[in-house]
């Protein structure tokens, strides 16, 4: 397995890219990884992984709590639009998507913030939600 945020966060795009609630509001190839502003709207971008290692389970399995941040993105006039995906996200996430190389034992979405763009020549929506998850996996 990649390290474990990672592997969260391609599994969750792999689970919102066929999702067809979400697909419908975003285009699959807008939905990735990356931290940065981005150039086509509306979009999921997925970063700020943490992991905390919590010890080891039955097995020899390792065992982490890890969280990562969705980011969605469209433009202020779609405000709306951007609430709408952030919707269709948490539907398509209210349970642990299935994972390849790791189990997940507990998932949540604990928090949601919708912004606007501090930049005050930008009219962006931004809203940024936070999953989490406890992981286990082996070597």
């Amino acid at each position: 397995m990649i390290e474990p945020s990672l592997a969260l966060q391609a599994t969750i795009g792999n689970a919102l890219a066929a999702d067809p609630a979400v697909i419908a509001l975003v285009d699959p190839d807008n939905i990735r990884g990356g931290s940065m502003r981005p150039e086509d709207f509306p979009c999921i971008l997925m970063g700020g992984g943490h992991t905390e290692f919590l010890g080891h389970a039955s097995g020899s399995q390792y065992v982490a709590r890890v969280s990562c941040d969705l980011h969605v993105w469209a433009l202020e006039d779609g405000a709306d639009t951007a609430k709408a995906v952030g919707f269709a996200v948490m539907n398509a996430l209210k349970e642990a998507p299935a994972a390849e190389g790791f189990s997940i034992d507990e998932f949540a979405l604990p928090s949601v913030a919708w912004m606007r763009d501090p930049d005050p020549k930008q009219s962006y929506c931004h809203g940024v939600m936070t999953v989490e998850a406890v992981m286990r996996w082996s070597v």
